[in-house]
């Protein structure tokens, strides 16, 4: 078969160019999530009467434009098709009305006296209510009342435009249909009375009620129960007189209604004996029934209403709930930091404070490079400048930038460069590893330069036998920039503190591979650096606790690394972080139910690791979530308040860090800023990792690009070649 050559021409190529602005899957996931969460919230707030809801109330007006006969009249006014016709019921016939419902609380109560007494009534609910409460609704129809509207959101409809009228009318009906299948053509206005209270504001809105169908229903005897007299005055207002037929006014929601279910079930079997008879307003008037069965398109659209609210009910009691895990997590976090840390600090700076004789036999230092050309003169430079001696290996992994032969170029003593084929950086360690002259081996990043003093202070703890690995003091040396700063910030206060909390507790889960020392005997039993997860740096970590080796933090050990200064680079880094951690969580999940030093860590260790750095992290948005809520929806000063409070405690945790650690305090002048956006990028970032775990995805290594700029405090920067912007990224 011969062979065809597709030729692309420009509607090929702009298609192509389409389809690579397509917005990636990592993004766009994250992205549904969030539109989800924010439109479940918009319907939460909806139907909570928090968005659009009205609550002013009309004055009496004027009388003098409502019929006679509907201010003398009944209870009962039909304005449909034109007519002005009031009705009352009949003698000796009482309908019971129950406003505002239905109440989780209330209405099964009053359902189960109404049902004790063999009484029925009518049920004028208000949407937001049905549609929380469908359950409720069903019963009303299944027990035998009948059903009425009372609005959506309960507003004065004459302050209302026709349109906002008919979207009450309509959301009102939708949500009875979704709870029980049928509608209903009552109608009674909220904050509406008595015919005779009918005015030149309140008519025009009957008129217009009646031209859609709709029959208003008000009352001619109110119990105002909702002004809790208690139930002799309840009852007392609620029995007409001379055995006259009446509408009663009573409320099952809208807060205690305690005294109006003992009312009733006093005032039932009262009456009852005096002859009344309690049946629905259709029943009571000799009428065909307000209700009909709805079908088709329209009960399965109110169905899924109903869905719609009840997955938004409780998916808003979940982040409720889940803001209550985070407060607790991190107000507890944050005070064991406090706690622990200063434990740490007062006994290393103790005067008698010894790890043990002090370490002075040479050691390795292990750098894995790969394209940084930019970068490794600083950081051979760096070690040269060392007040303990060391040998430094530099391994490269297959780099395209010539970072090789720079180092080779340099001809410093005790430098030694082994080249291989990119295999990645765990390769590129145990390749080192097995060159080392050394056991105590010190791992440091090619984009990272050390202190004179950084060797000696880390290695230090290995005067202590049972010390296997040390975590360095890892700081960002390009803080200048927004995103440097708030990493600046983020390492000061949440790595370096946390780690002064993981050594006292004896569960520090990652050796930072910006500054770290291990003895090889302790890695050569647990197989070296493994590849099996992204964060190799956190694996090994935790294996190490798991056989049996303390890990610990040097606080002196300080080194200065780039860090990534672009949305982007920062995204890739943080992203492999995350899905590394959560690799290396699951990898060591066994610890849980293991004896011994693993059994330890498996239930202290892992417990803190998945606590505090994978689930408070996920967390941690819902306070930016509620507060913007709250001010938008809820009680703006106290939600104000709320997260100022929040603020404030993280606020004291870093200037306590930035105390610890001899930073100046100016840089927490953006903490509240990072707060707000950095959390946000690191959200998506997480949500991102769990959605790539999830569904059994694999990263790649990401190479960050590097600009070289970093130095030893008090260093010098030496010449560097500029090289070309298109670094190849390695291969997994």
């Amino acid at each position: 078969m011969a062979s065809r050559t597709r030729r692309h021409g420009p509607a090929s190529r702009a298609r192509d160019g389409a389809r690579r602005r397509r917005l990636p899957l990592r993004l766009l996931l994250p992205l549904l999530v969030l539109v989800a969460l924010a439109a479940m919230l918009m319907l939460r707030g909806y139907v909570h009467s928090e968005i659009l809801a009205d609550h002013r109330v009309q004055p009496p007006a004027a009388t003098d434009r409502v019929p006679e006969k509907i201010l003398e009249g009944g209870p009962v006014i039909d304005a449909r098709g034109g007519r002005t016709e009031s009705l009352s019921v009949p003698d000796h016939r009482l309908v019971l009305t129950f406003d505002d419902g239905p109440d989780p609380t209330w209405t099964p109560r009053v359902l189960d006296v109404l049902k004790k007494h063999d009484a029925h009534g009518v049920f004028f609910v208000t949407g937001t209510m049905a549609s929380r409460y469908p359950d409720l609704v069903e019963r009303m129809v299944d027990e035998g009342h009948e059903l009425g509207l009372h609005t959506f959101n309960h507003p004065d409809l004459s302050f209302q435009s026709k349109k906002r009228i008919d979207w009450e009318l309509s959301q009102n009906q939708l949500a009875i249909t979704g709870a029980a299948g049928v509608r209903t053509s009552l109608f009674r206005p909220p904050y509406s009375s008595f015919a005779d209270a009918m005015d030149n504001k309140s008519w025009p809105v009957t008129e217009y009620i009646g031209s859609r169908g709709y029959i208003t229903v008000v009352n001619n005897t109110d119990s105002e129960d909702w002004k809790r007299p208690g139930a002799d005055e309840i009852i007392r207002r609620a029995t007409p007189k001379n055995g006259e037929g009446a509408i009663v006014l009573m409320h099952d929601s809208g807060g205690d209604r305690s005294q109006t279910v003992e009312a009733l079930d006093r005032f039932l079997p009262d009456l009852q004996k005096q002859g009344y008879e309690f049946d629905n307003l259709t029943e009571a008037l000799g009428a065909p029934s307000a209700m009909t069965p709805v079908s088709g398109a329209e009960l399965w659209k109110g169905k899924a209403w109903v869905f719609l609210v009840q997955a938004s009910e409780k998916i808003t009691d979940a982040l409720v709930v889940g803001l209550a895990v985070i407060g607790t997590l991190v107000i507890g976090r944050f005070g064991l930091m406090l706690l622990l840390s200063g434990v740490h600090a007062r006994r290393v700076r103790s005067k008698n404070f010894r790890w043990g004789p002090p370490v002075t036999e040479p050691v390795t230092v292990l750098v894995p490079a790969y394209n940084e050309a930019k970068c490794i003169e600083n950081t051979v430079l760096s070690l040269m400048a060392s007040d303990h001696p060391i040998e430094v290996i530099v391994v490269d992994d297959g780099s395209t930038d010539g970072t090789a032969r720079l180092v080779e170029a340099m001809g410093l003593p005790g430098v030694r460069v082994i080249r291989q084929l990119n295999a990645g950086k765990p390769a590129a360690l145990n390749r080192g590893l097995a060159n080392a002259s050394h056991d105590i081996v010190v791992m440091m990043d090619g984009d990272t330069v050390f202190e004179p003093s950084t060797v000696r202070e880390l290695v230090q703890p290995f005067g202590d036998p049972k010390v296997g690995a040390v975590a360095g003091n890892a700081k960002v040396g390009n803080k200048d920039s927004l995103i440097g700063a708030w990493q600046h910030i983020e390492y000061v206060m949440g790595f370096n503190l946390d780690r002064r909390m993981y050594d006292v507790l004896r569960c520090m889960p990652t050796i930072p591979g910006a500054v770290g020392a291990f003895r090889r005997s302790a890695l050569a039993p647990i197989g070296g650096m493994s590849d099996d997860t992204l964060a190799e740096d956190t694996d090994v970590t935790m294996a190490l606790h798991r056989a049996g080796w303390r890990v610990v933090y040097a606080e002196n050990a300080r080194a200065w690394t780039e860090a990534p200064e672009t949305v982007q680079q920062l995204w890739s880094q943080r992203y492999r972080w995350s899905y590394g951690t959560m690799q290396a969580i699951w990898k060591h999940r066994r610890a849980v139910i293991e004896k011994g030093p693993s059994g330890r860590f498996g239930r202290v260790g892992l417990p803190f690791v998945s606590l505090f750095m994978v689930l408070a992290p996920l967390l941690a948005p819902l306070i930016d979530v509620f507060l913007l809520y709250g001010i938008v929806f809820g009680p703006t000063q106290k939600t104000i308040m709320a997260w100022l409070g929040v603020l404030a405690i993280q606020a004291v945790c870093a200037a306590y860090a930035f105390r610890l650690d001899r930073e100046r305090m100016t840089h927490l002048i953006s903490l509240p800023l990072q707060q707000i956006l950095y959390r946000q990028l690191m959200y998506v970032v997480l949500l991102q990792s769990w959605i790539t775990a999830l569904t059994g995805g694999r990263l790649r290594w990401q190479k960050l690009r590097r600009t070289g700029v970093v130095e030893a405090p008090g260093g010098s920067v030496p010449n560097r070649r500029v090289q070309s912007q298109d670094d190849r990224r390695p291969v997994a």
